[in-house]
């Protein structure tokens, strides 16, 4: 089945805009299409509204600043909609509505358009990685996300119940705030990886199996798949934190540096879990290895015990006629002791050179 799904993901990706012109407005991604949901948050420090979007969009009212949350990425007609009342390049809408496009930040005239992934545990603790695009214009920030999965309770509670800073400051602000949501979600991420490297890690010390080595490989291409979505970040904060943009403003810019703290580290254990999954491998290998020795070990005290048993049986079972110890009457007992002998006397002597 996982393989069915990459090939389903390399087939969309490689058909998906052939032949099409850049800037064409269309959905690439493999979740189901749904009809896109818009809500507008408008507000300032003494007040703050919410309205549902069903009808004509409108550009942001300059009183106030504003977040527009566009839900759904695969209504064409919707997504065109807001690009017209924005006047957005037809190139952006095209990165907004390809769930398969690399983090980038890109500066125009009047906005700064943003795509970042968003990753985060669903209620069954599984991993979800959902496409995300920000772009902050005058008064304000549209956000675009993937799916129905809010993200971003957080920023707006704060907005709603005048939690912290963010009624008191501009548009640019809300761009940091839900940026910094975005990264604060690596860190849920990061830990339960943090989680299951140890859990993983300690059973391949005490009870390796063939199970072991599928979970190691299976986590360490997450963490690949993470990376790939993740590493890209710092770069973007950078270049917001050497941008001359007039609607990035020097105030934002030390908040930003805190989230570039931030994504440093988080890339930093990235590239330490990678390391820890490939260690654990190896640690895997090694105990296969000790219980493959082990049993080796086992085998050969056995065949080492019984050659010379084997060499005696060889003897006393040849048809000479002329064997003076066939006809001893004790013979067949004698050769038992023997045996039981040389037996027991090959076990003390590999008991003390410490081979058992």
């Amino acid at each position: 089945m996982k393989s069915e799904n990459i090939r389903a993901i390399k087939l969309v990706r490689s058909t998906s805009k052939l032949g099409k012109a850049p800037g064409h407005i269309g959905y690439v991604g493999l979740k189901d299409r749904m009809p896109s949901r818009i809500s507008l948050f408008r507000y300032d420090k003494n007040d703050v509204m919410e309205f549902v979007v069903d009808s004509e969009i409108d550009s942001f009212d300059s009183s106030y600043c504003s977040l527009l949350n566009v839900i759904g990425i695969s209504d064409e007609s919707v997504i065109n909609d807001v690009g017209k009342a924005f006047a957005l390049n037809n190139l952006l809408l095209e990165d907004v509505m390809d769930a398969f496009q690399r983090p980038k930040i890109d500066e125009y005239e009047n906005h700064i358009f943003g795509v970042f992934k968003m990753v985060y545990l669903d209620a069954q603790r599984k991993v979800i990685i959902e496409h995300i695009a920000l772009n902050l214009v005058p008064n304000g920030v549209i956000l675009f996300q993937e799916t129905e999965e809010d993200v971003f309770d957080g920023v707006k509670s704060r907005i709603k119940n005048k939690h912290g800073r963010i009624r008191e400051r501009g548009a640019d602000y809300l761009f940091f705030a839900l940026l910094d949501a975005i990264v604060d979600n690596y860190y849920v991420v990061l830990e339960d990886y943090r989680d299951r490297l140890e859990l993983l890690e300690d059973e391949a010390h005490e009870n390796p199996t063939k199970e072991t080595a599928k979970k190691i490989q299976v986590l360490k291409k997450e963490i690949l798949r993470i990376r790939k979505w993740v590493f890209p970040v710092k770069e973007i904060i950078v270049r917001l934190l050497q941008s001359e943009h007039p609607l990035m403003s020097k105030d934002t810019k030390l908040f930003l540096r805190d989230t570039l703290d931030h994504i440093t580290e988080i890339n930093e254990d990235i590239q330490l879990y990678r390391e820890m999954a490939t260690s654990i491998m190896e640690i895997y290998m090694t105990q296969m290895s000790n219980k493959m020795n082990e049993v080796m070990k086992v085998l050969t005290v056995i065949a080492s015990i019984f050659i010379p048993l084997t060499f005696l049986a060889g003897i006393y079972g040849m048809n000479f006629e002329h064997m003076p110890e066939l006809h001893y009457k004790n013979s067949y007992f004698i050769l038992w002791g023997v045996f039981v002998a040389v037996g027991v006397g090959l076990l003390i002597f590999f008991k003390r050179k410490k081979w058992l």
